[in-house]
């Protein structure tokens, strides 16, 4: 294993532990903020990325691009609407990968145009990567991933409740869809379609930093 390869796991390691950490505390603090106290009074709302971090999802997300954390908790008795506050909590993880990916790829580019060390830029532009894939693949609606608790507000209470009780099962069967390929080339095409608008948005900055300090 030669440096550049050493430096390359470094970098991933560090951005997949920063995204985590944000998609986890998102959704507690969107728990709290809805009344659920649950996720705060088990320490679960800190930067502190060691609380959220299910080891085999990080190893995933580092090797693949797609992980997960260890899940937050909530308690739908304190949420005063419980399937759109649980819409909600879930959309807040994804929703702050693609937000932090936005701000990874605009420090990327503004790193690049002011000639900043080439391994600072490196590590943004590996954040936007690994929000964008974290966003994309907890956004698919097979359990327990939050696109199968958003689902609360489109399915009839009851068809969603048979498809939570599947959690139990839902990791089991993600793992089996990633390791035969089934998700992958959907998941990787969704990702890089993605990263080039974010792409677009980065040379739309560059362009703009050039023109206003050659004004």
């Amino acid at each position: 294993m030669n440096a550049d390869t050493v430096i390359s796991y470094a970098l991933t390691g560090l951005a997949a532990l920063c995204a985590i950490m944000f998609h986890e505390v998102s959704h507690g603090f969107a728990a709290y903020k809805l009344g659920d106290m649950t996720a705060k009074e088990r320490g679960r709302l800190t930067l502190n990325p060691l609380k959220h971090i299910d080891w085999f999802g990080l190893l995933m997300l580092i090797i693949a691009g797609f992980g997960w954390a260890k899940p937050v908790p909530v308690d739908m008795r304190f949420l005063r609407n419980p399937r759109r506050d649980m819409a909600i909590i879930a959309f807040a993880g994804p929703a702050m990968n693609f937000l932090l990916a936005l701000v990874c790829m605009l420090a990327y580019a503004a790193l690049v145009f002011f000639e900043a060390p080439p391994l600072l830029a490196r590590f943004f532009i590996v954040c936007t990567v690994i929000n964008i894939g974290l966003g994309i693949f907890n956004l698919f609606p097979i359990p327990p991933l939050d696109g199968s608790k958003m689902l609360g507000i489109f399915l009839p209470e009851h068809v969603h409740m048979k498809v939570l009780r599947f959690e139990r099962y839902g990791m089991l069967a993600l793992m089996a869809l990633l390791w035969t390929g089934v998700l992958g080339g959907p998941l990787g095409f969704l990702r890089g379609t993605v990263l080039g608008w974010y792409e677009g948005a980065g040379e739309w900055f560059y362009r703009f930093l050039h023109s206003a300090v050659n004004r």
